[in-house]
């Protein structure tokens, strides 16, 4: 059982740290054993996981010590639920529960591949906290500004521990992070790794693909990444700017429910690989980002099921060898962990005879629910009505701004004996709510996050 933890008061002016003195207990892990069956995509569709491979290495055996009770992925915590009961705080607010976090870690680290490292994304919510947790079970850290960096610093995390992965860098942030230890860096054009060899020079450096994302909920294709033909130009020519080609990367979207993404792109780093290594260049890492679900409106496949299927895939594409592999997870860290508290402001009708009832809420786009756009992520509500009859919502936020619609189009019921004034719970919201929160649009406040 986890030793209480004490932790100072305050940290900002609108964040608030919580003193927990009795953690959760009694974790479960499922076993790390050859995973077959379906499990339902986001997409409407099963996803059919078949991953036995004769040639799996035996996993290290690794002790994990109970940290949270069994629970559905994705519920209201014992902790959050005592917290809300018992502090009643001002909505809208965000509550993390630390200890799922952990467990989180915990799962991902035995689902694996033995050779496998995690770079927490600090963007997915980087309270110090999480980051602290985090640090002292050992895990390494995926930043994308000097403003992450200097966070990480500040809670202990030294620069040999951070990759720089964001591939959009002014030379000077460069400069600035390999002063502070950082030799990891990320790239996908020749400008990048020119500013890298001027201001980090010798440092290691990989390439990021462009992949297309796939059965991803929100694709992050385009923007970032190159094709394979220039990730093997962009790798040689990183050796002849004095810089240490380690490998190539890739993001399959974020809240990926396609599993077979995994090793389609992990045979297109091993296609990168073997023109690179034909220039006489031996390369070695393989991260595979991160695209590793929360759950939201549908069920998701255990971590269980990616780690085979990654395991699978390096086995399939990198026969006899052993890879250092980084995952850099962020959604699937904390997006559970968290829960948003709101409020009901107003409930409307556009017309006396409208079955649809609008329901306004205290918390919106603006104010963390920026992942709500095109109706991406779908979160799921608990209200203190539920049980009874139903009726069809579109779901809004307070302010004045005609594009702060969280659902409209999706099939949203909530109770018809809702009300003014009555709370709503928005589950899974640890990942990408506080750091999307504005910082004052309508003289609303940032939302407020709580970690416990």
């Amino acid at each position: 059982m986890l030793a209480p933890r004490r932790v100072g008061a305050r940290n900002s002016v609108n964040r608030e740290v919580i003193v927990s003195d009795t953690p959760d207990a009694a974790s479960s892990r499922a076993p790390a054993a050859t995973v077959r069956g379906e499990y339902q995509s986001g997409r409407g569709a099963s996803a059919k996981l078949d991953t036995k491979v004769d040639s799996f290495r035996p996993r290290r055996v690794r002790p994990v010590a109970p940290v949270m009770p069994v629970l559905p992925q994705g519920e209201v915590s014992a902790k959050i639920q005592r917290f809300l009961a018992e502090r009643r705080p001002k909505t809208p607010c965000v509550i993390v529960d630390v200890d799922i976090v952990e467990a989180n870690y915990r799962a991902l680290t035995e689902a694996m591949p033995q050779q496998g490292r995690t770079y927490y994304a600090v963007k997915a919510n980087p309270a110090r906290e999480i980051l602290a947790r985090l640090r002292d079970l050992g895990s390494c850290f995926d930043v994308a500004s000097p403003g992450e960096i200097e966070l990480c610093l500040s809670v202990g995390i030294g620069g040999d521990r951070i990759s720089y992965g964001n591939t959009i860098k002014k030379e000077r942030d460069i400069a600035f992070a390999r002063s502070r230890g950082v030799r990891l860096f990320a790239a996908d054009s020749i400008s990048e790794l020119q500013k890298i060899a001027r201001a980090a020079p010798g440092s290691d450096v990989f390439v990021r693909l462009l992949w297309q994302c796939g059965g991803a909920e929100w694709p992050l294709s385009r923007k970032f990444g190159c094709s394979p033909k220039m990730a093997g130009d962009l790798l040689v020519k990183a050796r002849d700017l004095g810089l240490n080609p380690r490998g190539v990367s890739f993001h399959v979207g974020s809240q990926q429910t396609d599993l077979t993404q995994y090793d389609q792109a992990i045979a297109e780093v091993a296609r990168v690989f073997a023109v690179v290594e034909a220039e006489g260049i031996t390369l070695d890492l393989v991260n595979i980002g991160g695209g590793f679900p929360a759950r939201y409106r549908t069920d998701v496949a255990p971590i269980v099921a990616y780690g085979h299927v990654v395991e699978a895939a390096l086995a399939r594409h990198f026969p006899g060898r052993t890879m250092s592999l980084i995952m850099e997870p962020g959604r699937s860290m904390v997006g559970d962990a968290g829960v948003i508290a709101a409020e009901v402001v107003l409930i409307s009708r556009k017309d006396d005879d409208d079955p649809v009832r609008w329901v306004y809420l205290d918390v919106g786009k603006f104010s963390g629910l920026a992942e709500t756009m095109d109706e991406a992520i779908k979160y799921r509500l608990r209200t203190p009505r539920d049980g009874g009859p139903t009726g069809p919502v579109v779901l809004a936020g307070p302010t004045c701004d005609s594009a702060d619609i969280l659902y409209e189009k999706f099939n949203y019921e909530l109770p018809l004996d809702l009300a003014e004034g009555d709370q709503i719970l928005l589950l899974s919201t640890g990942a990408y709510t506080t750091t999307y929160s504005s910082v004052a649009f309508n003289g609303f406040r940032p939302l407020k996050d709580y970690c416990i």
